[in-house]
């Protein structure tokens, strides 16, 4: 992007700032071509496991969290565990937006010495707070982290977004049976329920229907929504921090590959593909008209 174009980017959103779901709706446009330009960097990557959460991290990044970029680190801040660690890319596009650091990041990905590893890794990204992408492992982590603010007091919500198909990883349950033990309710989960997996559908490869029972009877308050409409997951999150002695896990039924065309029509297989010039071109195309 040229810098003429990034100035009045940067001018349209600050204009937009005070317009609350306008101003998310196109912060949602812009990750989502900043995704797709990071993956294209390296020709490869998670292109639908990574559009589907996009109205998530920008609702949490841009109207829920207590973060500040400035200061990473800050005592008491929120944070987000994205055990989904495949989704990286998003992620990564998430924070460059919101000034952990410069986008011209962004298309490092993966490549010889970058700060923006494939999956996501605390040690090397400013912003991340957990490394991830053994599938499980993260929710674990969300978990302890959860428990370590409790036992400090420091008013801090813990949020997670775990895969549909991470959840047919038994660590995930038990993971969730010590959270209700616990009482963590500030630990807010999301599922992105997008119902595929690299190897298929997951009705044929491993059901997990009905997942919102599985959850209430593992002793989780839980919430079903839209995962692409920012009403719904606004409303969510009020309800689980309305809920004063349970984690809430919000399943957020979302499509993959959400706002291209050509890449949702993919289906399962849209779980990592090629992401060339061409491509790239196609998809910015209709992110931008949308």
């Amino acid at each position: 992007m040229s810098k003429f174009n990034m100035f009045w980017q940067i001018f349209y959103l600050k204009v937009l700032r005070g317009a609350g779901e306008m101003y998310r709706k196109e912060i949602c446009k812009i990750i989502r071509e900043d995704t797709i330009k990071c993956i294209g960097s390296i020709g490869v990557g998670h292109v639908g496991g990574c559009l589907s959460i996009v109205e998530i991290l920008a609702s949490l990044y841009f109207k829920h969290m207590n973060v500040d970029p400035t200061n990473p680190h800050m005592e008491g801040r929120d944070r987000l565990i994205v055990s989904k660690g495949h989704a990286g890319p998003a992620v990564y596009a998430t924070l460059a937006n919101k000034g952990y650091f410069d986008k011209s990041e962004l298309l490092t990905l993966n490549h010889s010495g970058t700060n923006l590893p494939s999956h996501c890794d605390m040690n090397k990204t400013v912003g991340i707070d957990m490394t991830t992408g053994s599938l499980g492992q993260g929710f674990s982590c969300a978990v302890g982290i959860a428990l370590a603010s409790k036992l400090s007091k420091d008013g801090a919500y813990i949020y997670t977004i775990i895969g549909d198909g991470e959840s047919q990883e038994g660590q995930i349950w038990e993971a969730a049976m010590y959270a209700a033990q616990a009482k963590l309710n500030h630990l807010i989960a999301f599922t992105d329920y997008n119902k595929m997996q690299i190897d298929g559908n997951i009705e044929d490869v491993n059901s997990l229907d009905p997942l919102d029972k599985k959850w209430e009877s593992f002793g989780w308050n839980v919430v079903v929504i839209d995962g692409h409409s920012f009403e719904e997951i606004d409303n969510a999150i009020a309800c689980a921090k309305a809920c004063e002695d349970k984690p809430t896990m919000i399943i957020a039924n979302t499509i993959k590959g959400k706002g291209v065309k050509y890449i949702e029509d993919k289906g399962f297989a849209n779980h990592s593909i090629p992401m060339l010039e061409d491509d790239m071109a196609t998809a910015i195309e209709e992110i931008r008209r949308a």
